[in-house]
């Protein structure tokens, strides 16, 4: 009697979770077949999908603990006795995983409100930055660009200041700035700044046709300040996206240092003059 039983209850666990595991992974794999592929049809932001898909397993294996409970009398007995003290056991869980809640409702609302999305490049004001590639119940993975993933609590990424250049659109205005010295030709400095970011494939031309009928430069420069041995020039260079944006930042700082050491144009930097007490003392006889 007692082996039939042990046998019945071994045979209820094992079909309930293996039916469990089953449905996840159908459920998973649907989401990831036919549903992001309609939201990409759609142009549809896929977070939903994929926090979604994460949850979903968790949702399936309560469910499968919930029949276990129910399907077997002896643990269904148990699970009365836990639910007759569930407020004192709410209490304990509540103050030993309150920071799981935390995690959990904070990904809610990160799904809900939008502050960030899967494919999105964010920047965290704790020093992250990188490409969201997964929202899960309990934590955010961040792919940076040492093609490492960042897993970052939720509750963190709640109340984190975040950068974000892909939540409305694409482009960025990336600050190209260099410093001259004070006898160098400024409108030279500033026309070669133009025309370098302008022949990179990667800058866009962000005027409107009333600033190209005004005839507005496709990239502004302007004298932003001095320095102790140099005139301060900034350039607003438009690119596509963050990405081809730094791309371009990079190649157009090594372009304008080649175009200035061949038309003369000096680039400072600090100079010290070293006075040895023994000289001071030498002077003063």
């Amino acid at each position: 009697m007692f082996q039939n039983e042990y046998l019945r209850i071994t045979l209820v666990v094992s079909i309930t979770l293996v039916c469990a595991f089953i449905l996840s992974s159908i459920f998973r794999f649907i989401i990831n077949k036919y549903l992001k592929k309609k939201s990409a049809d759609m142009n549809v932001d896929p977070t939903n999908y994929v926090f979604i898909k994460n949850a979903s397993s968790f949702i399936i294996l309560i469910i499968a603990i919930v029949v276990i409970f129910v399907s077997i009398p002896s643990l269904k007995a148990i699970g009365l006795s836990l639910f007759a003290g569930a407020g004192l056991l709410a209490a304990i869980i509540g103050f030993a995983s309150q920071q799981a809640f935390a995690n959990i409702v904070s990904g809610i609302f990160i799904v809900l409100y939008k502050p960030l999305r899967v494919g999105d490049y964010i920047e965290l004001d704790i020093g992250q930055s990188g490409i969201v590639e997964d929202i899960t119940l309990r934590h955010t993975v961040i792919r940076n660009f040492e093609n490492r993933r960042i897993i970052v609590p939720n509750a963190t990424i709640g109340s984190a200041t975040i950068k974000n250049s892909s939540i409305t659109e694409e482009k960025v205005c990336m600050h190209i700035e260099m410093g001259v010295s004070y006898d160098t030709n400024i409108d030279l400095a500033m026309q070669i700044m133009h025309d370098v970011i302008c022949s990179h494939k990667f800058n866009i031309d962000n005027r409107t046709d009333a600033d190209r009928q005004a005839g507005v430069n496709r990239v502004i420069t302007r004298v932003v300040g001095f320095g102790d041995s140099s005139v301060n020039i900034r350039a607003w260079a438009w690119a596509v996206g963050p990405l081809e944006g730094w791309y371009m930042k990079c190649d157009v700082f090594k372009k304008i240092k080649e175009e200035f050491d061949a038309k003369g144009v000096e680039i400072p930097f600090p100079y010290r003059t070293i006075v040895y007490k023994k000289d001071i003392t030498s002077s003063a006889e």
